[in-house]
């Protein structure tokens, strides 16, 4: 787990009723003996492949209650993953109870703007991930759709890679990744559109999708976050650079402005480095469903 540097990754809290199944870069894993599944979001932030040494206090509340209002307005395109909320109160507002899920294999991105890893890749060959696009385009540019670009799933501390649809269709079988891809793209639809609405630009977002038991196709982890989305501000959006977002972005741009190589354990943040990227992810909470954190 080099993503959480030469300490490796913290003891997990121990849970009355729950045991301690698996650590992921953010959340903790834990199982009863109904075989259910509770989802813990610590405060812990991941950028770059590695998990920072500080946490953003709040951000592990700020996931689980963005998600939870997401999974309530998308529920009429796909259920979700959710038992409950009634969690122990050491946990509360941090953790949800859910029903186990064989994940698929692939991270689901949808993409409604160009940046990032998609610049990156225009830049090259006019295209992102198998999807073709026109000459003329910016980093920051709006697409003339929206576009399913999948991802495969990496352990902690290694890349995700970019893959194309029949690098999906390889990996979960062409009819499920059909499949993905429409659900992808109509979640992120309407998510846009609802987002849009508060003046926030949703460019892209990533989704995770699992079985459960009964063979239903489901929407698990997170959902529509500051962690899996960029949101930016709509009113000064404009093509050609970075974008004022609400999202993990400040913290990978103060990243690249340290002198940090990215191969070695990213160093300790500054507080205001700290306390700037916990109002961006308290932000994005108050501007999306209108309520304050």
């Amino acid at each position: 787990m080099s993503g959480f540097g030469p300490a490796g990754p913290p003891p997990a809290p121990e849970i009355t009723g729950w045991k301690h199944l698996r650590t992921g870069k953010v959340r903790e894993l834990y199982t009863n003996d109904n075989n259910e599944i509770l989802l813990v979001a610590s405060d812990r932030i991941s950028a770059y492949d590695w998990v920072m040494p500080t946490v953003i206090p709040g951000k592990g509340e700020v996931l689980t209650q963005l998600s939870l209002f997401w999974f309530e307005l998308l529920e009429d395109i796909i259920g979700n993953h959710i038992i409950s909320t009634d969690v122990p109160d050491v946990i509360e507002d941090r953790a949800i109870i859910v029903q186990p899920l064989n994940m698929f294999e692939v991270e689901c991105v949808a993409r409604g703007y160009l940046t990032g890893s998609g610049w990156s890749e225009y830049q090259n060959n006019r295209a992102v991930c198998g999807n073709k696009l026109p000459d003329g385009l910016f980093d920051g540019s709006k697409l003339p759709d929206e576009i399913f670009t999948p991802a495969t799933k990496a352990e902690i501390g290694d890349h995700d890679i970019n893959i194309d649809f029949e690098g999906a269709a390889k990996i979960v079988g062409a009819d499920d990744a059909a499949e993905l891809r429409e659900l992808t793209i109509a979640l992120y639809k309407t998510a846009a559109e609802f987002a849009a609405s508060r003046g926030i630009i949703v460019a892209d977002t990533k989704f995770e999708f699992g079985r459960n038991d009964k063979g239903q196709i489901l929407l698990g982890d997170e959902a529509l976050t500051p962690d899996s989305s960029r949101f930016w501000e709509a009113s000064t959006w404009k093509p050609g650079g970075v974008q004022p977002s609400y999202d993990k972005q400040f913290l990978r741009d103060y990243l690249v402005s340290s002198g940090w190589d990215r191969n070695s354990p990213p160093p300790e943040l500054p507080n205001e480095i700290v306390e700037k990227t916990a109002q961006r992810y308290e932000e994005a909470f108050f501007r999306i469903t209108g309520s304050k954190f």
